[in-house]
């Protein structure tokens, strides 16, 4: 699962935090695993911050589990808004639509398709329409793993057609509301042609249930969302453009808008393009963002930049240099001359930054946020 490389962490507050001392934090750690024919999955770590820099990796020993499907209530508006996404409007997905309640399962679904009139079927469009529907639902699913199972044994697996190349750099992040807390994530699914953003939630880790993200803010890679809402908006980070930085929403339609820009390529470093390394961290100075930037001989370095804790559309202040740039150790590998995060989080004081070196191993850093955020720097102007 992970013979080719290991890459692309991200890290969030671990559900068990039984066991520990004063100043420790348990931490679960999210893995990019490369295997043979280049087929990604998400594994797990387990590790345990503090006191003060300490950092213990636990053993990740086997066997490993892919879990098991398990049942799943389906949304009629996501399964709408995909259809949507590829105009696939027609009476078919019209008198389907109609007939599904707000949550359905995949029976429902069947027996719908089953009971729908041969005048109907007879269409030219009919077959195609039925196809997208039933690819169009299963993109939504849910797998549990064994209740004596550890997380680092844990590995999600491609499971539906649209992820059958792949599931690729998942940004995990501790999400909470006035419901409590939650664990959620993006990911990119890769069928070997077209990408696609999935969205998958979890409150502890073992059952994870999987739907699709739609609309123009996530049509690319990279999204990351906020770990709360923001004056009563659910936010993300994306690279709608394949380049530079932005803020999308989600819409009352359940479609994420059209992103703001936030940043784009301007330094050397940074000059072929930009985007971000993980959901964005809340400190009192503002939504912390660490960015990775790709500079000559494709060269990947991480940056920062600082977002206003109420308006996260304004960029308050950004570093002006490198954070983290790979080292002698650090530049060959699968994909050499990179370091590259999928989200970092703070405690004590401390930002904890995961990171994958050139995709050959993962390694750690730490900087104090005070520290960090006194290096910024006001953003120039926007030209004009």
């Amino acid at each position: 699962m992970e013979s080719a490389a290991l890459c692309n962490p991200s890290m969030v507050v671990h559900p068990d935090q039984g066991g520990l001392t004063a100043g420790q934090l348990r931490v679960a750690i999210s893995l990019r695993q490369i295997g043979e024919g280049h087929l990604s999955s998400i594994g797990f770590a387990d590790a345990v911050l503090g006191p003060g820099d300490q950092l213990t990796v636990d053993a990740r020993p086997g066997p490993l589990t892919v879990g098991r499907r398990v049942p799943l209530r389906h949304r009629r508006d996501l399964l709408a808004a995909g259809l949507a996404e590829i105009d696939c409007d027609d009476e078919v997905s019209a008198t389907v639509l109609d007939a599904l309640p707000a949550w359905y399962d995949e029976a429902l679904l069947d027996r719908v398709l089953a009971d729908l009139p041969a005048d109907l079927l007879s269409r030219g469009t009919a077959p195609a329409t039925v196809a997208h529907l039933r690819r169009t639902g299963a993109a939504s699913y849910a797998v549990e793993f064994p209740a004596d199972s550890r997380l680092p044994q844990r590995v999600l697996w491609p499971a539906t057609p649209d992820e059958r190349n792949g599931m690729e750099d998942a940004r995990f992040v501790r999400f909470v509301d006035e419901s409590g807390p939650v664990y959620r994530a993006t990911y990119t699914a890769y069928d070997g042609q077209r990408i696609a953003t999935r969205a998958l939630s979890s409150t502890d880790l073992r059952r994870f249930e999987i739907t699709p993200m739609r609309g123009p803010g996530v049509r690319n890679k990279g999204v990351a969302l906020f770990p709360r809402t923001v004056g009563g908006r659910h936010l993300a980070l994306c690279r709608a453009d394949g380049e530079t930085i932005g803020l999308t929403s989600l819409g009352g339609d359940n479609q994420w808008q059209r992103p703001v820009r936030l940043h784009a390529p301007r330094r050397g470093w940074e000059l072929i393009q930009v985007g971000n390394c993980g959901s964005p961290v809340e400190t009192d100075a503002g939504w912390l963002v660490l960015t990775h930037g790709v500079g000559p001989m494709r060269r990947y370095a991480i940056g920062a930049l600082l977002l206003d804790l109420h308006r996260p559309e304004r960029v308050v202040a950004e570093l002006p240099g490198v954070l983290l740039a790979p080292d002698e150790t650090e530049r060959d590998g699968y994909v050499p001359n990179v370091v590259y995060s999928c989200g970092a989080l703070v405690h004590a004081g401390l930002l904890w930054l995961p990171y994958g070196a050139s995709d050959a191993r993962v390694g750690f850093a730490t900087v104090p946020v005070a520290a960090l955020v006194a290096a910024m720097v006001e953003p120039p102007l926007p030209p004009g």
